[in-house]
């Protein structure tokens, strides 16, 4: 983690856009958190009580606030690609400037596959992460932390119900990051043998022709190409297995808030719309965790691309 923030100086040019964006970000996140209190409004001032003046001011209410977060998250998407694209060309020409300034012995002991990974895909990796951060590495947090105020603020009792279920959530996506660290750092060291083997093949193909060479290169890109993929079909395998066990978690979680919730609102201690509300938030608290969860698999590839950018 220290390789990845340390390559934050390459962003200080464009903190103005990133800062900006992140003003965005949290205008986007309180418009988002206001609907499911615009949606109890309806319910329970305007359908519960026959009145469809209060139900067309506040659908009124709620396109206007959808419309201004539609906008501001424009913004945000704007000014994060900005300044991610800005991020990874200052990154790639400076790797680029250091790769110049290489010893012959330094040259030898990284050969050209090897670098081109770093110079390309590495700092393609770098990039996401600091335009993810952006967006939904920020969002996520911020949407999860009002949802819950907010749910506490609907209801305590039903918010300490569900609150264990959200904790377990988090190890989950804890336990992630620590897993797939180690497995993306390999994924970039074999993406490096893949495409060592396939440069000294393509600018050499006159030797290997002139050796009659070609069944024993087409083995060894054979190897290295199932090596490469062995590694991607494992990580994949992983993240196909974690998700749908989150979504199955969030699925019981709000099967929990209908049933307690509406135990409540049968003995009056809980409208109608304040259980739609808490649902609501509760989906608002459940997206951001699996949003970092994905999050996390791009922070730990990152790490390991900025391993290897920083040995560079």
């Amino acid at each position: 983690m220290k390789k990845l923030f340390k390559l934050t100086e390459y962003i200080k040019p464009y903190r103005k856009e990133a800062y900006l964006s992140l003003f965005m970000l949290t205008i986007v996140v309180l418009m988002d958190l206001t609907i499911p209190r615009l949606v109890q409004r309806i319910i329970d001032d305007g359908i519960a009580q026959n009145d469809m003046g209060a139900v067309i001011s506040t659908s009124v209410l709620m396109l206007v606030i959808s419309f201004l977060g539609m906008s501001f998250s424009i913004g945000n998407n704007t000014l994060s690609v900005k300044a991610g694209e800005g991020f990874a060309r200052d990154l790639r020409e400076a790797i680029f400037i250091k790769i110049q300034e290489f010893s012959f012995g330094n040259l030898d002991r990284m050969k050209t596959g090897n670098l081109i990974v770093r110079l390309t895909s590495d700092v393609m990796v770098l990039n996401q992460v600091f335009r993810m951060t952006l967006r939904i590495g920020t969002r996520a947090p911020l949407l999860m932390i009002g949802s819950i105020a907010l749910m506490f603020m609907t209801n305590t009792q039903l918010t300490l119900t569900i609150l264990p279920l959200l904790l377990f959530i988090l190890l989950i996506v804890g336990l992630l990051v620590v897993k797939l660290g180690p497995i993306f750092m390999e994924i970039q060291k074999k993406l490096d043998n893949l495409n060592t083997v396939l440069q000294e093949n393509i600018a050499g193909i006159r030797v290997v022709k002139a050796f009659v060479r070609q069944p024993f290169e087409e083995q060894r890109f054979e190897k290295v190409n199932q090596d490469f993929t062995q590694v991607h079909i494992r990580i994949l395998s992983i993240i196909a297995t974690i998700f749908p066990a989150v979504m199955m978690l969030v699925n019981i979680g709000i099967l929990v808030v209908l049933w307690f919730g509406g135990v409540q609102a049968i003995e009056g201690s809980l409208t109608v719309g304040e259980i739609v509300a808490f649902v609501n938030y509760l989906g608002i608290t459940m997206v951001p965790l699996l949003i970092m969860g994905m999050f996390a698999s791009i922070v730990a590839s990152g790490i390991a691309s900025a391993e290897r950018v920083d040995e560079v």
